[in-house]
């Protein structure tokens, strides 16, 4: 390729240790990073104006053609602390929900555990910027990423839907993967691999560089977000795909 390889990746906490290599230097002879939320993401990568992204995976199916390039992902086993459906009122009281609009997974998920786990029917409603305010009385919303961290001091009720899957499935869930739309030379792989590994491999220096008082992010990095992907995570991606799937053939 005579140019640089476009990479999206998601502007949100739990991305930082995969990009931290990037923003310290590394393969930027190769690689131009364009930060943005995942939605947006997605859309660059299925209208081809990035080469690589950091993208929900409920857009898989709607891909032309795609790779999964790295062993990193962003994933939980349980409680991942940022993808909520924050109410007021216990969850079998909610008459509408809010969506959050910059994840297209989350969507899908929370349509999946409405249906097969919590067993309700509420009005799903799309939202946009500061929707937040209009989490009141019997209208819940679905919170994603740092602004979900921060509702969890707001909020009554916090249903993680992290820890909803695992109840339903018994399995890992994974939010997010890096794809991209042609394939890769296997060196550039490698070495796209090691520059995610390095922020992994230094915790301490990614929290120090990301200061936020709102939620322990050494915790957050360690015990609710996933950053390998293994055999169980990807059974649980193609649980989620097949589900989704379904739900949308109902």
């Amino acid at each position: 390729m005579d140019r640089k390889i476009r990479v999206g990746a998601v502007s949100y906490l739990n991305t930082k240790p995969l990009i931290y290599g990037f923003e310290k230097g590394m393969m930027q002879e190769e690689v131009d990073l364009v930060m943005d939320y995942p939605a947006n993401i997605a859309s660059m990568l299925l209208k081809d104006e990035i080469d690589i992204g950091l993208v929900p995976v409920a857009i898989l199916p709607a891909l032309k053609e795609y790779h999964i390039i790295s062993d990193y992902c962003i994933a939980c086993d349980g409680d991942v602390a940022s993808v909520c459906l924050f109410s007021e009122v216990p969850i079998n009281a909610i008459t509408t929900i809010l969506l959050d609009y910059q994840s297209r997974t989350s969507v899908a998920l929370l349509k999946i555990l409405l249906k097969d786990h919590w067993a309700i029917n509420p009005i799903l409603v799309d939202s946009s910027a500061g929707y937040e305010t209009s989490i009141t009385g019997t209208t819940a919303g679905l919170v994603i990423g740092d602004r979900a961290l921060e509702q969890r001091n707001k909020s009554k009720y916090s249903y993680d839907l992290g820890l909803a899957w695992k109840e339903l499935t018994g399995l890992p869930f994974v939010f997010a993967v890096w794809v991209s739309n042609h394939p890769m030379e296997e060196q550039f792989i490698e070495k796209f691999n090691m520059a995610n590994g390095v922020g992994i491999s230094n915790l301490t220096d990614v929290v120090v560089d990301n200061p936020f008082s709102i939620f322990n992010l050494k915790l957050y990095y360690t015990q609710n977000i996933q950053f390998r992907m293994n055999d169980s995570r990807r059974e649980g991606m193609y649980e989620f795909l097949g589900r989704s799937k379904k739900l949308s053939n109902y």
